[in-house]
């Protein structure tokens, strides 16, 4: 009877206690995430942090989140924000009301740690929180991670400086999401005064113009931007009623200088349709929908001036800052090199990013001329050249803005910013046409320091393994202490970047601390900047005889 009574207990303990799920009461409601049996960490997926609006409110700040009285069963991984699916993932789902976050916790947690929100890329127009995943930086057992959805696209980015489209509804998404954070990630066991914010590509971007945006402050306390800038020409419409209106003739709309039947045609356009344009293959480096500088509506606003502006007057908050690139960001526009090859020989002008403005079609010419002809001499844009072509693009959408910001801030007191640039290759890189050489690609850096979905870590080599045991290392000593080299660290010595863009770190397999970083090619930008910098403005309703602004 006696042995009885005990296998009754065992088998009790067995079929009804949960040991790989774990129940987290919020002021929503209970949710209940799962143990990754693999991994070795809790994973809540699915859980709403705000309410998108929907209809014909579509583009305004999001809603408080929902509410419920039964457990949340946190295991939905499909959700997407609707976007053109350009990654093709088998089983998404693109509710309109998308907004949900994604909650890694360790198994063992003896006090409040420090925490890392991710925010992910995709040009402001395609992707979601769990592109990569931060497993094995969990498994680490020194901090929580958090990865989310935000609008994309005009779903998420239109911006018409009025009451009903006041522009940069998916940067208050991330806002929204880091005021959740601050209020329960407690309940997960992290500590809300240690927040890091980190992203990549378009995620890069995004955390670059949040660390200067006045409704996010006091929401982190640390800054990781992979290979994206808020100067760059992607990041802030140079002019966002113009570029809503060549939008919507993309949908096939074209009474756009009608401002009220504009407006009504974003607010009536079917959710399905108002992402379909692919604008993923522009010359000019822009992908039209992206964050802007507000016009005051009576709201909240997310940016009310331009960066480049923001960081000149210093008047911002400055904070630790882990920032930099892969060395061949621009093998980004390999896939395009066959076709833009001939064209930039003909029309290299064509291909010059769009936040610079010149006074006439010569000037223009002759800026174009001499880009021309720093990277590719008197040579042709070709096969003997494509390295110079990569080299280009690397320059234009990621080295030169990054490097353009870091330059900013260093003049404006920021002595907290680790600079690096990443350069590991592994054998199974390929390697680019027409050369024997592989190269670092965009975000590289990212896919070593996340995990990669599709990508077993089991079967990479013992190479990469060291590599991204190396990166896992910085990011965690940064998040936890903002410093990627601590004085009780085993890795080599890194100090902030001064002047110069000096020093950076190069990261690979061993750690060298060098000097300065792309200066020859940096100051080429320098030059042209200073001088035909396109600053961007407000959405401005221009007057016409229909409406009276």
């Amino acid at each position: 009877m006696f042995w009885l009574a005990i296998l009754s207990c065992l088998l009790y303990s067995v079929l009804c206690a949960d040991p790989e799920s774990r129940l987290v009461q919020l002021d929503q409601g209970p949710v209940r995430g799962y143990k990754d049996v693999n991994e070795g960490v809790f994973v809540f997926n699915g859980i709403p942090y705000a309410t998108a609006p929907t209809g014909r409110d579509r583009f305004k700040a999001p809603l408080q989140p929902p509410t419920w009285s039964e457990p949340l069963e946190a295991v939905e991984k499909n959700v997407m924000c609707p976007q053109l699916n350009l990654m093709n993932i088998s089983g998404a789902i693109f509710p309109e009301d998308c907004l949900i976050a994604n909650i890694y916790v360790p198994e063992k947690i003896d006090t409040k740690l420090p925490v890392v929100v991710y925010v992910h890329g995709g040009a402001y127009l395609t992707g979601a929180g769990n592109m990569f995943q931060p497993k094995n930086l969990v498994k680490s057992n020194r901090i929580i991670a958090v990865t989310f959805n935000y609008r994309l696209g005009a779903h998420g980015f239109l911006c018409l400086g009025t009451k009903d489209v006041p522009g940069n509804a998916g940067m208050k998404d991330q806002v929204a999401l880091l005021r959740w954070v601050n209020k329960n990630i407690a309940k997960f066991g992290g500590n809300p005064d240690e927040v890091t914010i980190a992203g990549y590509s378009a995620g890069s971007s995004a955390v670059d113009l949040l660390m200067i945006s006045k409704m996010a402050q006091g929401l982190f306390k640390r800054v990781i931007p992979e290979s994206g800038a808020n100067t760059a020409a992607f990041s802030i419409q140079s002019d966002p009623i113009k570029n809503a209106k060549e939008y919507a003739k993309m949908l096939n709309f074209e009474n756009v200088d009608d401002f009220n039947a504009l407006e009504e045609f974003y607010k009536t356009v079917s959710i399905e349709e108002i992402n379909l344009p692919n604008v993923m293959e522009r010359k000019d480096s822009i992908f039209l929908m992206s964050p802007c500088v507000e016009r005051f509506v009576g709201q909240e606003q997310f940016l009310d001036d331009n960066p480049v502006q923001i960081l000149k007057s210093g008047n911002y908050k400055k904070y630790p800052m882990l920032y930099g690139f892969a060395e061949m960001e621009g093998l980004f526009r390999l896939p395009l090199f066959d076709t833009w090859k001939d064209q930039m020989n003909v029309e290299f002008s064509d291909f010059l990013p769009s936040d610079l403005k010149f006074a006439t079609e010569n000037e223009k010419e002759q800026v174009a001329n001499q880009i021309k002809h720093f990277y590719f001499g008197d040579n042709k844009v070709g096969e003997e050249t494509i390295l110079e072509y990569i080299n280009y693009f690397t320059d234009v959408i990621f080295a030169y803005p990054t490097l353009r910001s870091v330059k900013m801030q260093v003049e404006n007191g920021n002595n907290q910013i680790y600079l690096y640039e990443y350069s590991f290759v592994d054998n199974d890189t390929p390697i680019i046409p027409h050369t024997n050489i592989r190269g670092a690609h965009h975000c590289a850096q990212t896919e070593a320091v996340l995990d990669e979905v599709l990508r077993d870590e089991n079967s990479i080599s013992p190479e990469y393994k060291k590599m991204k045991l190396i990166i896992r290392e910085l990011w965690l000593n940064f998040i936890t202490s903002g410093n990627p080299v601590p004085s009780d660290s085993n890795l080599p010595a890194w100090q902030p970047v001064g002047t110069d863009w000096s020093p950076h770190m190069l990261i690979n397999t061993t750690l060298e601390l060098r000097g300065p970083l792309l200066k020859k090619r940096m100051l080429l930008w320098d030059g042209i900047y200073d001088k035909y910098y396109r600053f961007p403005i407000k959405p401005i309703r221009r007057c016409t005889k229909k409406s009276i602004f």
